[in-house]
Parts: C-alpha cells; structure tokens; sequence
C-alpha cells in the first residue's frame, strides 16, 4: 500500500479530516523507519525505531492529529520527536512545531531527516519531554506520543486557554487511554474526553501529575 493508498485506507477507518489525510499521503512513511523495516512500512502497526521506542500505526498518527483540531496557524508542542514522522504531519497542519525528544540518538537523526525533505517550521530541543518547552508557551496545541501515568501539571500549564491536548494517559503495564484534554478559561477545570485504549511507551523524565 503506498501512501495515498493509506490515506484512502485511514478514510475507510474514519479519519475525516482532509487535511491530516492529505498529510499521510503526502509522507513516504518508510523514510522515518530503520532500513530492515521498509519493506513493511506500509502496514497500518507499530514499529520498533531503536532505544525502545516505536513509530506509531498511521491509524492512531492520524486520529491523534485529527483530534488536534489544526487550521494551519497553529503553535503546537510536540512531546516526543521518535523518528519525525508524527512531527513531519504535524509540520503540514500547524503553522510551527516545537518538538521535544530525550533520546539524543533519535533526536539527531530526525532533525537531519526533517531539514533535508525540507521543512522549515519545526524547532527541535533535547531534553526531558515531561518539562514542555516553556519558553515557547503558551500553545495551541499539545500532543504527546509517550504515556504519563497521570496527565502532566506542567504540559496542561503551557496549553493555551481553550487550547486542546492529545496524550495517551497511564502506566505501561496497565490499561492507556488516549485522551483529548480542552484547557479551560481561568477558574474552571479542563475537559477531558476519552478517545480510545492504546499502548505506548512510557514518557520518561520527571512527570508531575495535575492535582
């Protein structure tokens, strides 16, 4: 299945959202995956990238950057880089990525491959995911592609008022679910809707739960 073959797939799947198909379509997936995986980049699973970590399903890439909300003028905070794919579509719907990855061995090289296929909207930082970036807050908009047990004080802090987040929540032995979590205006508490189970990888770092 090439990529415009997947996007067309991902609508069958319910991904209704053009934009984020056009996305998918418009990314060589087998780009963001080690060599000895490209010949099964097409397929809608996970795959290992190296220091324990995976690249996503295109089905839960796109539903997570569905569930955004994206316009194209967007700021969004990016928690875990992997291999820049999920970054690489977010990149096509925001107008400035602001991504985070504590793996150094996968930061480097997904900053290389994001410049050389061009893109210019995306800031890279190394560090501890858990923390944001906040010199750049507030944001539109939030994803995290590693799972806090709880949802994270200081993530939900650099989130714009109205601001939407997208993060699946819970402990690597136990049941995830991926959350879409609205910042509410000062004085009320955000809205948190439960979108479906998932399993990813644990967030490392210091993760600070909200109250």
């Amino acid at each position: 299945m090439g990529d415009w073959g997947r996007a067309e797939y991902l609508a069958r799947q319910g991904i209704r959202d053009r934009r984020v198909l056009a996305a998918i379509a418009n990314l060589n997936r087998a780009d963001f995956v080690p060599a000895h995986e490209r010949d099964v980049a097409y397929r809608d699973v996970p795959l290992p990238i190296g220091y324990g970590q995976t690249i996503s399903q295109p089905y839960v890439v796109a539903l997570m950057s569905e569930a955004l909300q994206l316009r194209g003028g967007e700021r969004v905070l990016e928690i875990g880089t992997g291999s820049g794919y999920q970054t690489a579509v977010l990149a096509l719907l925001a107008r400035e990525v602001f991504t985070v990855e504590i793996v150094p061995e996968l930061a480097r090289p997904a900053r290389r491959l994001l410049h050389r296929l061009g893109f210019t909207n995306v800031y890279f930082r190394e560090g501890d995911g858990a923390r944001g970036w906040p010199e750049g807050a507030p944001y539109d908009a939030i994803i995290a592609t590693a799972a806090p047990p709880e949802i994270p004080r200081e993530l939900l802090r650099q989130l714009k008022h109205g601001g939407r987040m997208v993060i699946p929540v819970g402990a690597v032995d136990q049941a995830q679910e991926l959350l879409r979590i609205r910042r509410g205006q000062p004085g009320l508490l955000p809205q948190v809707e439960r979108l479906l189970p998932v399993r990813f990888v644990p967030m490392t770092g210091q993760v600070a739960p909200v109250n």
